[in-house]
C-alpha cells in the first residue's frame, strides 16, 4: 500500500507520483503521513518535503502553503519548491551565508517589512540548502 503525492507550485507540477512515506514542515513541526492516515489539512512553512520511495529518499524545498491528506492522497500546494536533486549545493551554501548576513543586521531591531523579508529569505536559503544532502 502506498500513497499518491502530488507537489503543485503556481507555474509547475514539482512532484507527481507515488510515495510509501511522507514527511511535511507544517507550521507546528514535522508532521509523518504513512498510507491509511486519518483525513488532514495543515499549512506548511519554509522547510522541505521528504519523500521515501522504497529505501531512497527525495527532497523537496517548500517555500510555505497547504497539504491535504484524505484517502492515501497527499495534495501540497507552495508558494514555490524545488527538488533537492536539481539545487547546487555551493550556490545554495553562498545564498545561505548571504541570507544569514542580511538577516543579521536587523537583529534586535522592531519589527518591519524589512526584517520579515530577510527573515523569510534566510527560512528559503535554510530549506534549499538541507533538501540538497538528502
Amino acid at each position: 500500500m502506498s500513497l499518491t503525492l502530488r507537489v503543485l507550485a503556481p507555474d509547475q507540477s514539482v512532484f507527481d507520483g507515488s510515495a510509501d512515506e511522507v514527511i511535511l514542515p507544517s507550521t507546528t513541526g514535522q508532521l509523518g503521513i504513512l498510507p491509511g492516515h486519518v483525513s488532514l489539512l495543515t499549512a506548511l512553512d519554509f522547510g522541505v518535503l521528504r519523500v521515501r520511495e522504497g529505501n531512497g529518499w527525495k527532497a523537496i524545498a517548500l517555500q510555505g502553503g497547504f497539504a491535504e491528506v484524505d484517502s492515501d492522497e497527499v495534495t501540497v500546494l507552495v508558494n514555490a519548491a524545488e527538488l533537492g536533486s536539481s539545487i547546487n549545493a555551493d550556490a545554495a551554501n553562498r545564498e545561505l551565508e548571504a541570507a544569514t548576513s542580511a538577516a543579521a543586521q536587523f537583529e534586535g531591531q522592531p519589527a518591519s517589512t524589512e526584517k520579515l523579508k530577510a527573515q523569510q529569505e534566510l527560512a528559503r536559503a535554510r530549506a534549499r540548502l538541507q533538501a540538497t544532502k538528502l
